[in-house]
């Protein structure tokens, strides 16, 4: 059940299976993350090159198993939800609840995924704003299907309180639909934002990077795995304020033990640990897509890319990193090296969370480089040849590029009167192939 659950957002699927799927893979209709599991501590994998066409050709990547399931299927729910013979609804969350719409209004689609749309809605008591989350119970096929959903609201619940998580407020069902009430995130997508600037300084993307991995060992200590970590996912609260980060969606999330090996591929393409290609991973999958993600908001780009989806799972199990492209020559040492232990191909060796956290580059007073002097002689130079724009204007490409020298160009552009130009952030080819397929993503 992974969907997205609010802002302005969708689930970014390319059309046509030769380009790589955001959400490439979905929970199969066997429950092998809790039958499969083994009460051993996990073993050695070697992650070695496995053809991932053939990942592809076994089915991981379908995203509806049973797209034309038979009329009468209510045999594989469970008793307290199957539809009686006297047609009275039955009841994914196990009880009957007060109907939503005694309680609030809703309002605008802010999101669409796989199995809900997420619309804004307001409490009639308070008129609070907040956005809701309705799954269709007709696309609830399976006792698995049901299973996700109870767990999803179960998860949320267990997490409430953390300031980087999304808080849940409440759980409604009707007829035709469960409806999870959340808190709004106003402020659109981090990764509509690392479009729009291109990449990150290192200092920002540190402080970017700590809340995200400090969600993970939340989440770890808690004894819940994420499985879908990504920019998409990752909400702003505030437009204006890029560390108000919330995570959401934990449709795919999973509560686990220590040692518990988990078999279901499941994720999204760029972003997929090796081991859960290979079929036995654990926690650490998580700490691998973190890396993935700060690897992004340094350079704008996957670390591993391809233009289809096998290509992607070739470069993954492969496991090389580009150390050497723009901007990387200009990246600390320090950011590199962190980089390289989030992302070691064994998850034995990889980074914990909490190792994550107290690495030099990202704990507290670490040493990311800070650019605010930079950005300080940025805009005085500016002004003095005549520069209008404002104060966000300025900072945003600096930010973006982490260099003096863009004062420069920016200076020569202020010359030849053509003060529209700076205004464009700085773009890359991260940049390029998203808005060269945007027209094709499944909302």
């Amino acid at each position: 059940m992974g969907n997205t659950c609010c802002g302005s957002f969708g689930l970014k699927d390319c059309q046509g299976d030769s380009q790589p799927q955001d959400q490439f893979i979905s929970k199969p209709n066997t429950c092998s993350t809790h039958s499969n599991h083994s009460d051993n501590s996990p073993t050695t994998t070697t992650t070695t090159t496995i053809n991932s066409q053939q990942l592809i050709s076994q089915g991981f990547s379908k995203e509806n198993p049973n797209p034309n399931p038979k009329k009468d299927n209510n045999t594989n729910l469970p008793p307290a939800i199957r539809r009686g013979t006297d047609n009275q609804a039955y009841y994914v969350l196990g009880h009957k609840t007060a109907n939503i719409r005694d309680l609030y209004t809703l309002g605008d689609k802010l999101g669409q995924g796989q199995f809900g749309t997420t619309y804004l809605c307001t409490e009639v008591s308070t008129g609070v704003k907040y956005a809701c989350k309705s799954i269709s119970k007709r696309k609830l096929i399976s006792k698995e299907d049901v299973e996700d959903v109870r767990r999803e609201i179960q998860i949320m619940n267990h997490l409430a309180g953390h300031k980087n998580i999304v808080t849940i407020k409440a759980a409604y069902e009707d007829s035709l639909y469960v409806h999870i009430v959340m808190e709004l995130c106003g402020g659109g997508e981090l990764f509509d934002r690392i479009i729009q600037r291109g990449h990150y300084s290192e200092r920002k993307a540190a402080e970017l990077t700590k809340i995200i991995v400090g969600v993970v060992e939340a989440c770890h200590s808690l004894g819940v795995m994420h499985r879908d970590l990504k920019p998409e996912n990752f909400l702003l609260v505030n437009r204006d304020d890029d560390f108000s980060l919330k995570i959401i969606d934990f449709g795919l999330s999973v509560f686990f033990k220590p040692g518990q090996v988990f078999t279901d591929v499941v994720g999204s393409p760029y972003y997929v640990a090796p081991e859960v290609l290979l079929k036995h991973y654990g926690p650490e999958a998580d700490v691998w897509t973190a890396g993935v993600i700060l690897y992004i908001l340094l350079s704008g780009v996957p670390p591993f890319w391809a233009e289809t989806k096998q290509g992607i799972f070739d470069a993954v199990l492969k496991g090389h990193i580009d150390f050497d492209s723009d901007p990387w020559p200009l990246i600390s040492d320090s950011a590199k090296d962190l980089i390289q232990k989030m992302l070691r191909s064994q998850p034995s060796d990889r980074l914990t969370a909490h190792d994550v956290l107290c690495h030099p580059w990202i704990c507290e007073k670490g040493v990311a480089p800070d650019n605010s002097g930079a950005i300080d002689e940025l805009k005085a130079g500016l002004r003095r040849h005549g520069s209008t724009l404002k104060d966000t204007e300025i900072r945003d490409p600096m930010d973006a590029d982490g260099r003096i020298d863009i004062y420069q160009e920016f200076v020569a552009i202020m010359q030849k009167g053509d003060a529209g130009i700076g205004r464009r952030t700085m773009r890359n080819s991260l940049n390029e192939h998203e808005e060269r397929n945007r027209s094709s993503l499944a909302s």
